[in-house]
């Protein structure tokens, strides 16, 4: 494959402006992130100590093969959301991808320094997450559970509907049904309904001092008028001798993750994965440099190929026509030595031939255009056919719009690569680098049309349209409304209304307004983007079964 030759002034002020915003904001997230990894804080954490239990972070830190780190997924669930009940960090809940005995695992461990492990709303959608990850790319699964259960508060947003608790256990029994090993650890509280987590899995483990009960003693005093303690009524002893329920009883927390340690290394394997990979090797350039090279300032243009650069393997890429749709690229590569397609917004304006007219026009940077539209349907076909995962990298401003486009037939082309994205059956992979507008965002893979990951820079930007945008749109309407009620706004309120709706806007185009809400798994320094891609490929290897792709009708 062809090298791509970096023509990156690192020197430059634009180079420097962009690498110094960027990395301003990785500061400010870094700081945040730490916070949230406190939980509930120090004296929450001091009280799990106080009971001899680990915290679910230190838990999984031994549960983790040494010299490797957890790749956390949800971090940022349920951020500034809950505010009225003293919030909930990462929604009480730690999940991510790591190995265990040399083998890539999803853990989700509650986290029992924020509310007790009680599941928010959020932490039942992040739980449910995990394991749609899991089911889809059939990654085995450890639960360490230490739980109250439902937060009854807010328990008509967590019970019923398909998202909610319930779902978390038939996750349960259809990963049992497609062989997806599951481990469980009670390591602490298992109450009511989520005591049905640990039973429907393969393996139960439970600590000594920890419960397992459908009823807490005070609900079955309450219920029956039984008085039972804790322990009496379903501690690790009664289930280990008693009801025959858990396969494994721990003196503690170590020896319990010991035990699972265990059991992980003598699971079987899996088939084959059926995508491509070789021996990785290391782009020509360093990541670090993709701070500098990116552009957050839609008024500013940049190479995307600059930054496809120093994430694929050796730098090199096979550009798929290369002269025809410009705005969009698209290309074969490798990544960790997995080979993939690769669908990317140009940032860079373009000048081209116009169809049919022969004369020269000017094409956006980041606009979809009927051919760039019509190129990306056709590859991602390609891709498809040769059983090759697809990696999107967003900063679409959306298709372009006019008489020209219209003519051309651009909500045609548009049609034909939403309906291939949709159909695809391949592992996709979703970066949203910097904007991710409207029609745009669906068209490159956006979080309704299925990839097995969405991923995040901290720059992103992610909406119908920009705030810019929607502040004049929504302003102009306003406006009209005022007029028809014989009312007119000064220049000063008018100024106020448009600073007001853009400040809402920007607020919520935020990555972090996004992944509080898990519509981003992770938020990703640049630098780290190959090395997330890389364990997401992995993760998507392990799931060897493709359906036949069908399009249904096409539009041609």
């Amino acid at each position: 494959m062809k090298r791509i030759e970096s023509q990156i002034d690192t020197t430059s002020k634009d180079f420097y402006r962009n690498r110094r915003l960027m990395l301003d904001r990785i500061e400010q997230m870094s700081k945040q992130e730490t916070e949230i990894r406190q939980g509930g804080g120090t004296a929450a954490i001091a009280s799990q100590h106080k009971k001899n239990r680990l915290t679910a972070r230190e838990r999984i830190a031994l549960l983790l093969d040494r010299d490797t780190e957890l790749f956390e997924l949800g971090l940022y669930t349920a951020f500034e959301m809950y505010e009225e009940w003293g919030g909930a960090a990462a929604a009480g809940v730690v999940t991510g991808l790591g190995r265990v005995a040399g083998r890539l695992v999803m853990i989700v461990a509650n986290d029992a320094t924020v509310k007790a492990g009680a599941f928010f709303p959020m932490t039942a959608k992040k739980v449910i997450r995990a394991q749609n990850i899991a089911i889809e790319n059939r990654i085995p699964t450890i639960y360490l559970v230490d739980s109250a259960g439902v937060f009854l508060p807010l328990q008509e947003d967590v019970f019923p509907d398909t998202d909610d608790f319930g779902r978390v256990f038939r996750n349960n029994a259809v990963m049992s049904a497609l062989g997806i090993p599951q481990i469980t650890a009670i390591m602490g509280m298992c109450v009511a309904g989520g005591a049905y987590l640990p039973v429907m899995c393969d393996h139960i483990l439970m600590t000594e001092g920890s419960g397992l009960f459908l009823a807490g003693p005070a609900l079955v005093q309450a219920a029956i008028g039984q008085r039972s303690g804790a322990e009496e009524l379903g501690g690790a002893r009664v289930h280990a001798q008693i009801s025959g329920t858990v396969d494994f009883r721990e003196p503690t927390d170590e020896a319990c993750i010991e035990r699972i340690r265990a059991l992980v290394e003598k699971m079987g394997h899996g088939p084959a994965p059926v995508f491509d990979r070789v021996a990785a090797r290391p782009p020509a350039y360093s990541a670090e440099e993709i701070s500098g090279i990116f552009s957050a300032d839609p008024a500013k243009p940049y190479d995307m190929r600059e930054a496809i650069a120093r994430i694929v393997d050796a730098s090199e890429w096979d550009e798929y026509r290369a002269e025809y749709g410009q705005t969009l690229l698209c290309g074969y590569a490798r990544v960790g030595g997995w080979a993939v397609g690769i669908v990317a917004n140009q940032k860079l304006n373009v000048s081209t031939i116009g169809p049919g007219t022969g004369e020269k026009r000017m094409e956006f940077a980041g606009v979809v255009y009927t051919e760039s539209a019509d190129k990306a349907a056709r590859f991602i076909l390609a891709a498809n056919q040769n059983r090759i995962p697809l990696i999107f990298l967003h900063d679409v401003n959306g298709f372009m719009v006019g008489r020209e486009a219209e003519w051309s037939g651009i909500i045609r082309a548009g049609a034909k690569m939403v309906n291939a994205v949709a159909n695809s059956v391949v592992p996709k992979l979703t970066v949203i680098c910097g904007g991710s507008f409207g029609a745009g965002h669906y068209a490159m893979c956006g979080k309704a049309y299925d990839p097995r990951f969405v991923f995040a820079w901290p720059l992103a930007r992610y909406a119908v349209m920009s705030g810019e945008s929607a502040a004049g749109t929504l302003v102009e309407i306003k406006l009209r409304q005022l007029e028809r009620q014989g009312k007119k706004l000064s220049e000063a309120e008018r100024k106020e209304l448009y600073e007001s709706i853009r400040s809402t806007y920007d607020q919520q185009m935020d990555p972090r307004y996004g992944a509080a809400r898990l519509w981003i798994d992770a938020i990703l320094d640049p630098s780290r983007t190959r090395q997330a891609l890389v364990c997401a490929l992995e993760a998507a290897a392990l799931n060897p079964s493709l359906p036949e792709l069908k399009t249904g009708v096409l539009q041609t």
